[in-house]
């Protein structure tokens, strides 16, 4: 009993491996290539690594960056937009500068009205006050000086009719007369003269001192908007309202790092491709007018004809384009950089990788 079914079992066994053997060795079907990898279009063609940027006559992007660090408020543009020189772009938290540049204002234009009232001495009626103080100071010098010739003819007549301390009071309140007259009169001319020259000169160094220091203040608070410097692209946008920006930037919350608060590109109907050769193959580039290239967009069959721009001549250690550990960093590279039209039935943006091939016409 027992040896039959182990013989049951053992054929059993014996099918179940000659089934999967004939599974195993069955030729699979090989599956059609989602897209055709790029390939070389010319005979003696150089490769690069390359990147798409915005078409711009020299770098790379704009990187826009505050020039005071504050809390956003306001953000005008998103990532796609279109912008023209000088267009807005956010807004930084200005209350503090605000009130600063209010205060300055005011206190130039205190400056400058104390100026003008040195400019238009003197006042009509303050020179009016003192002409009839020279006259009031005159006519009381008139009264006493009549007073004291009665006096001194009843003196001379008769001594007895007036005594010799009431004539010495009479004399000196004739000189005391005369002298407030005179001091009266000097106020005069000095009031009429206007102010000193060195008085206004003092003020008007001191108003556009203040003046100068409003402007700074006005100056500072227009950076507390951000403006874009040229005509372009709004590629991304890091900050949030609410967000807190340095002159540095903006903490990435990905990248654990600071970046642009925001970066710009132009007008994407032209862009251009940054390529990476290969440092070893630097000496089989053709010269600049006999350059021709093909750039490849990965995940699709198309290839894109560039056209020539410049070389930047400078050989840089590679950076790593796309965080794969095979890719070789230890190398450098010279950039050269193409122009393309950007293909109507093609999706590209600046930053995308793409493949590269350099030839010779």
């Amino acid at each position: 009993m027992n040896t039959k079914i182990l013989f049951i079992a053992s054929g059993i066994g014996l099918l179940i491996a000659l089934s999967a053997a004939l599974i195993s060795g069955a030729e699979k079907k090989v599956l059609d290539p989602a897209f055709n990898p790029a390939s070389n279009p010319y005979a003696n063609g150089i490769y690069a690594n390359g990147m798409i940027e915005s078409a711009l006559s020299s770098g790379e992007n704009i990187n826009v960056y505050p020039e005071v660090a504050g809390v956003v408020t306001q953000i005008f543009v998103t990532e796609g937009q279109a912008v023209k020189k000088d267009d807005a772009l956010l807004r930084l938290d200005d209350s503090v500068q605000k009130a600063t540049v209010e205060q300055l204002k005011a206190q130039a234009e205190a400056a400058k009205i104390i100026l003008e009232e040195l400019k238009h001495q003197p006042r009509a009626e303050v020179l009016a006050v003192y002409k009839a103080q020279v006259v009031s100071a005159q006519a009381s010098l008139h009264n006493l000086q009549a007073q004291l010739d009665k006096q001194q003819k009843s003196f001379d007549i008769d001594p007895e009719s007036v005594s010799k301390d009431s004539l010495d009071n009479a004399i000196n309140a004739v000189k005391v007369a005369a002298a407030n007259a005179e001091v009266a009169k000097k106020q005069y001319e000095l009031t009429k003269a206007g102010a000193w020259s060195y008085d206004i000169q003092n003020q008007e160094q001191l108003y556009k001192a203040q003046y100068n220091a409003y402007l700074s203040a006005q100056a500072l608070l227009e950076k507390y908007t951000l403006k874009a410097k040229s005509d372009g692209v709004i590629l991304t946008m890091m900050s949030a309202v609410g967000s807190y920006i340095t002159s540095q930037g903006i903490f990435g919350s990905y990248t654990q790092d600071m970046n642009p608060v925001l970066v710009m590109g132009s007008p994407q109907n032209q862009m251009n491709v940054r390529g990476f050769i290969d440092e070893i193959l630097v000496s089989r580039l053709p010269a600049g007018e006999q350059i021709q290239a093909k750039m490849f967009v990965r995940g699709s069959n198309i290839s894109v004809p560039l056209e020539f721009v410049r070389i930047q001549p400078y050989i840089s250690p590679k950076i790593e384009l796309t965080n794969q550990r095979r890719e070789r960093v230890d190398v450098r590279v010279l950039p050269i950089i193409f122009r393309f039209d950007k293909p109507h039935d093609l999706n590209v943006y600046p930053g995308q990788v793409v493949d590269i091939y350099i030839g010779q016409k």
